[in-house]
């Protein structure tokens, strides 16, 4: 008798596991893990949030404070995708680490400018210290701002690879200060200008159109250069629930909230025909 009582037991056991590893898969597949930098991507994809639940999918936001950790989350499969950088900087990470992420959709463009420090005034210019990104492609970035607007001069064909050592010419003795892009808002009460990306400047309480001195084009290749994207792990990104996230992050509901809530420092892409 024992051993009957038991073997029901053992079953019971064995089906509720059966049946909930199958609950369990199906909940993974309809969940979508996403890495994110805290303004605008986290806050964008609130707005996508119930627009999927409709479609039947969860999407798992978690916020991310650095460059690095969200390209590895993905990477290594904790993750479905993240949604916090440009694609200059994704294909850097990808050259420089070896991952292999890609790009699986467009969403939006967000200007560099160049904000006050203990300075509020370019006249105030020469000898300043302005802080810019460390890394490869944003550091190129900030240094072309100041090369469009007559402030330095880069070797010729530097690019978006440029490095304060590519600078040929710099005639109001600008003094550089590299830092990791998450700590330059922090640190402009001890230099005369930063120069941020559209993401930490918002969230340090700057807005692009009231606060940059100088700013990006829009209209400018950088717009292409610098779109902000949703990255993937290579092979992943034809996944039923990855194209219904890009699906949605495309659509006028959401392009539209891009445009009309961050005052000109996140910009829609949304381009007919165009994938980069």
């Amino acid at each position: 008798m024992k051993r009957k009582v038991w073997a029901l037991i053992a079953a019971a056991v064995f089906s509720a596991g059966v049946l909930a590893g199958c609950g369990g898969k199906e909940a993974d597949e309809n969940t979508i893990k996403v890495a994110v930098s805290a303004i605008p991507h986290a806050e964008i994809l609130e707005q996508a949030k119930p627009i999927l639940e409709e479609q039947g999918y969860t999407l798992d936001i978690k916020i991310f404070d650095d460059y690095v950790q969200p390209n590895e989350v993905v990477e290594s499969g904790e993750f479905d995708a993240n949604f916090f950088q440009h694609i200059s900087y994704l294909n850097s990470f990808n050259e420089e680490k070896g991952t292999r992420l890609v790009n699986v959709g467009s969403i939006h463009y967000e200007p560099f400018g160049l904000y006050p420090g203990k300075e509020s005034d370019l006249a105030n210019i020469d000898g300043a210290t302005i802080a810019i990104p460390n890394d490869t492609t944003n550091e190129a970035r900030a240094l072309l701002l100041l090369q469009e607007n007559g402030y330095i001069t880069l070797r010729e064909g530097a690019g978006i690879t440029a490095t304060i050592n590519d600078i040929v010419d710099n005639p109001f003795n600008i003094k550089f200060v590299e830092l990791e892009a998450a700590q330059i808002p922090r640190t402009l009460p001890e230099v005369s200008f930063g120069i941020m990306n559209g993401n930490y400047a918002m969230k340090a309480g700057f807005t692009v159109a009231e606060d940059a001195i100088l700013r990006e084009n829009e209209q400018s290749e950088a717009t292409e250069a610098y779109v902000n994207v949703i990255a993937a792990k290579e092979g992943n990104e034809n996944s039923e629930k990855i194209m219904a996230l890009v699906d949605v992050l495309k659509s006028d509901a959401i392009q539209n909230f891009i445009n009309e809530t961050y005052n000109g420092g996140a910009i829609s892409y949304k381009q007919e025909g165009q994938s980069l």
